[in-house]
């Protein structure tokens, strides 16, 4: 008898044990997430809320894998990473052009999907990184709708399992998705002010601007930078007989033209009246130059309709200079101006040499 008391004492503290450390580790995940919470809503920008989403969650949960699905059907996230200069930084993120292939994995429960990796389910969104084992898979929504998806993943086969933990994944799915629809909305307003209101490029300020952090770029890493001073022909001739309004949507669909043959890294800015600059990161002279043809001739081959039988001819011409360094010296302080400068003396040579053409720079600097 007094045996069998003493084993079942024995027991109990056992599982008293087991209960406390239980307890002991639920705490501790508790007070980990409320940290990584906080870190998510008072991320310092669009930048620094994905780089505490796709790093800081692999750090502080001790997971292997974490990428960001994002439904960006209209490229306008990817626009603002790009204007941002750091499209290429995160490659854990994985855009989607619509919402029906993120919807369909969800189903009608739009609740976070656990358990083992199947290459056929989850490849498309674990692709950049290292493969995992188990895999949480938790839907962003905002105002009822699907925005995207963290998903988590982890060399462990058992570390996520189906039913397990939704609670506290839907709530980090809620955070995340409250999180970056505010940090994203807030880049949108920073645009809305470095944006030309007629033709929604870039305006002057945001060229400026940008110059200098590509100019920096240049001397961190060696790479090449170009630049397109744009100008439309005989512009005035179009506000003279045809009236301001003609003018404007010319300049609209200039821009839209002109944006149509750059990358996404690349900047456009509207410079000046008829005037367009673009920036062309990691593109030497003979790339530059290519790019600028392609610009011309979507400019110069196909004419412009002002509607019913009215069409209007347009060309454009084009200087191009282009920034090098060695790395070896520092660049020198008014650097960025030169460079618009010379694609700026480019075009006049190019106006004078009979327009709708591209001339380079005949200086060579950096």
């Amino acid at each position: 008898m007094h045996h069998d008391v003493l084993k079942e004492n024995k027991e109990l503290r056992r599982k008293m044990t087991a209960v406390m450390a239980n307890a002991r580790h639920n705490e501790e995940r508790l007070r980990r997430f409320h940290e990584q919470e906080l870190n998510l809503l008072s991320a310092n920008g669009l930048v620094d809320l994905l780089r505490t989403v796709l790093v800081g969650h692999r750090q502080v949960f001790g997971l292997e894998s974490v990428t960001l699905g994002v439904i960006d059907g209209e490229y306008d996230i990817q626009r603002l990473l790009a204007d941002l200069g750091c499209d290429d930084s995160f490659p854990e993120i994985v855009f989607f052009e619509s919402g029906g292939e993120l919807a369909a994995f969800f189903a009608d429960a739009q609740v976070p999907r656990l358990g083992g990796f199947r290459e056929a389910m989850h490849g498309a969104l674990f692709a950049p990184v290292t493969v995992p084992a188990s895999v949480a898979v938790i839907p962003l929504r905002r105002h009822g709708r699907l925005i995207g998806s963290l998903n988590l993943g982890s060399v462990e086969d058992g570390r996520f399992i189906a039913g397990s933990a939704t609670h506290f994944l839907e709530r980090l799915g809620a955070v995340v998705a409250v999180a970056l629809e505010n940090a994203i909305n807030q880049e949108r307003l920073k645009h809305i002010g470095l944006t030309d209101a007629l033709t929604g490029v870039h305006n002057r300020g945001y060229f400026d601007r940008r110059l200098l952090e590509e100019v920096e770029r240049v001397q961190r890493d060696g790479e090449p930078l170009s630049c397109l001073f744009l100008d439309i022909d005989h512009f005035k001739r179009i506000n003279d007989n045809y009236g301001h309004q003609v003018g404007d949507r010319v300049l609209q669909e200039v821009a839209a033209r002109i944006k149509a043959q750059l990358r996404l890294s690349d900047a456009l800015g509207r410079y000046g009246g008829e005037e367009f600059a673009a920036l062309l990161v990691h593109t030497d002279t003979e790339q530059a130059r290519e790019i600028a043809e392609r610009i011309r001739m979507s400019i110069a081959d196909e004419p412009f309709l002002l509607g019913g039988a009215h069409h209007l001819v347009l060309t454009l011409s084009v200087g191009l200079a282009t920034l090098h360094s060695s790395g070896a010296e520092p660049l020198g302080e008014r650097v960025g101006e030169q460079l618009v400068g010379l694609a700026d003396a480019a075009v006049y040579r190019a106006k004078e040499g009979g327009r709708n053409r591209v001339e380079q720079a005949t200086e060579s600097f950096g």
